[in-house]
């Protein structure tokens, strides 16, 4: 079904919960691990549907934030859906005691009761109340950011938009860019302070009420990481301070003799080449058609999912007024549809889009028949593997999109692949820092982002940027206000698709088939056991970081 054709209607909380609790009811007093396969399988469908009213509710009111219908409807979810994990913690409680658990394994698989076991852990009633709140004001925050209108060089853009400018060859136009996006932050800077600090003061009691230490591990369990803790990812964040930052500040050196400068100021950081950055050819419409084509040759899987997405038009990709800022792939599990959202400029992260993604899409369209929706994706260090690897494995087609400046693009996707992953590091070490000292002032705050800026981005100048040279940069980064925790993810997905990626410099058909496997298995395996599936390394493990640091240098040169 086309997603314009999709019905909305607000899921009726009353209903569910008289449904749950006759669920949970049964599931008490059945008589065989077959019997609560069955009430299983029922939770599934009760969850599916209400999935499936956000995520249709979601993404309309991303598509225009200034519909108040929609955003009525937010507001609701905001408020309810803790209500409705309430109900469905309740029949997991009723599950994970279980005494046919042995059997209902067999059925469900082992990493099922994993799940739900962290999910109990990580959820109270008591804490109800303070999760209404977290979603009203990470609300509040998207909301403040899509609000920004900008002009520039004559025309008026949102924080999304102005990237074009942002990472333009023409460098007076750049610093333009930063200082003007800074202005629109300064502007709002108390409230800015105010919601993280609110948001940080509500997660911290949240994870007191839950009997935990802080908010890191708290945070850990809500996002599932069943196979590893804080320590493994401390000792990841100093593998790459050892082995990657040192590598990425002599390719800073090489670009900024390319720009003709003497270093790196902020604004030059993401423009890697003296005439630019390769750009896409084609519109919308046209790079869309590409992609079409590129995923008909890629393989017979992604072929037939990308003309699933064109026939059921499952996507948004125009940057437009209102519009939320940002891209994200989400599911409507009802109708086994994933969706993209984004906001095209011009920019090569349009390509990107029709990649990273694409990736994820790809993968919700292959698990769209896995009946266990707890397994039916993995952790997001998986999810995330899925998208960075669709991107690295899009390489043979970049002339399609970049024509003659395919070799340039390849050039820029291996740097800012590279680039990114002390960002992600600099974004998570913080996190950890806030939750461990969670009542720090606002200027400890941006005092501690400006350190880690130190470390993790050492060749970087601020110039005096008003917002960006005092520490305000965290703010601009969505998932430190509305994802917790989230963003190391994206580093160990990042490393694992370059894995895959120096595979690919092998034997590209092979590292693919090893990707589908990986893909395949959903969330059926822990993301230990998915890389480890794949043949590859985990990114934590003592010497994983210097070795593909080796193959990646080892390439740059010949290239």
């Amino acid at each position: 079904m086309e997603f314009s054709k999709m019905p909305y209607r607000r899921p009726d909380l009353g209903n569910i919960e008289k449904e749950y609790m006759n669920l949970t009811a049964k599931f008490s007093k059945s008589q065989s691990a077959e019997e609560q396969y069955h009430l299983i399988l029922e939770h599934e469908k009760l969850s599916k549907n209400f999935e499936t009213m956000m995520s249709i509710a979601y993404i309309r009111n991303s598509m225009n934030t200034t519909d108040p219908y929609y955003e009525k409807e937010m507001a609701f979810f905001d408020a309810n859906s803790p209500v409705f994990e309430e109900y469905q913690q309740n029949f997991y409680k009723a599950v994970a005691g279980t005494q046919y658990r042995a059997e209902l394994e067999k059925l469900t698989g082992k990493l099922f009761f994993t799940n739900i076991e962290l999910s109990l852990k990580s959820f109270s009633p008591a804490v109800i109340d303070l999760m209404k709140k977290e979603n009203a004001l990470v609300t509040e925050y998207e909301k403040l950011l899509a609000s920004a209108k900008i002009d520039i060089a004559g025309t008026t853009v949102n924080l999304s938009q102005i990237t074009k400018f942002s990472t333009s060859p023409d460098r007076k136009l750049r610093k333009e860019a930063w200082e003007k996006s800074g202005a629109f932050f300064v502007k709002n800077s108390r409230r800015f302070d105010e919601i993280y600090d609110e948001l940080i003061q509500n997660r911290t009691e949240q994870a007191h009420k839950l009997g935990y230490e802080n908010y890191v591990q708290l945070g850990y369990d809500r996002l599932g990481r069943n196979c590893y803790g804080p320590q493994e990812i401390e000792e990841y964040r100093k593998q790459i301070v050892q082995n990657l930052v040192p590598m990425i500040v002599k390719l800073k050196k090489q670009q900024a003799k390319r720009l003709g400068l003497s270093d790196i100021k902020l604004y030059d950081d993401a423009c890697l080449f003296s005439d630019g950055n390769p750009t896409p050819k084609g519109n919308t419409q046209e790079l869309v058609k590409k992609a079409n084509q590129m995923y008909h040759e890629m393989h017979p899987l992604t072929g037939e999912f990308f003309d699933f997405m064109m026939e059921n038009k499952l996507f948004d990709l125009d940057s437009k007024a209102g519009k939320a800022g940002g891209g994200y792939c989400t599911s409507i599990p009802d109708y086994q549809s994933p969706f993209i959202f984004s906001n095209f400029n011009g920019t090569v992260g349009d390509v990107e889009v029709l990649t990273h993604e694409a990736g994820h899409a790809f993968a919700d369209y292959l698990s769209r028949n896995m009946v266990i929706r707890e397994t039916a994706c993995p952790t997001m260090d998986g999810a995330e593997t899925h998208s960075m690897s669709m991107e690295l494995f899009s390489r043979p087609w970049d002339k399609l999109f970049f024509g003659d400046e395919a070799e340039k693009f390849h050039q820029y996707q291996l740097e800012a692949a590279l680039d990114f992953i002390p960002y992600g590091c600099l974004v998570d070490d913080f996190q950890t820092t806030m939750y461990e000292n969670p009542n720090l002032t606002p200027a400890e705050r941006k005092a501690t982002w400006l350190r880690l800026e130190h470390v993790y981005r050492p060749w970087i100048d601020f110039d005096h940027l008003p917002f960006f040279s005092e520490g305000g940069g965290y703010q601009r980064q969505h998932h430190i206000y509305s994802f917790p925790l989230y963003y190391i993810d994206y580093c160990l997905a990042q490393t694992t698709a370059l894995e895959f990626w120096s595979a690919s410099e092998k034997d590209w058909k092979e590292a693919f088939n090893r990707y589908l496997t990986f893909v395949k298995a959903g969330g059926t395996k822990t993301y230990v056991e998915l890389v480890e599936l794949a043949g590859l390394e985990l990114p934590f493990n003592e010497g994983c970081i210097q070795k593909l640091c080796k193959e990646i240098n080892t390439y740059l040169q010949k290239h």
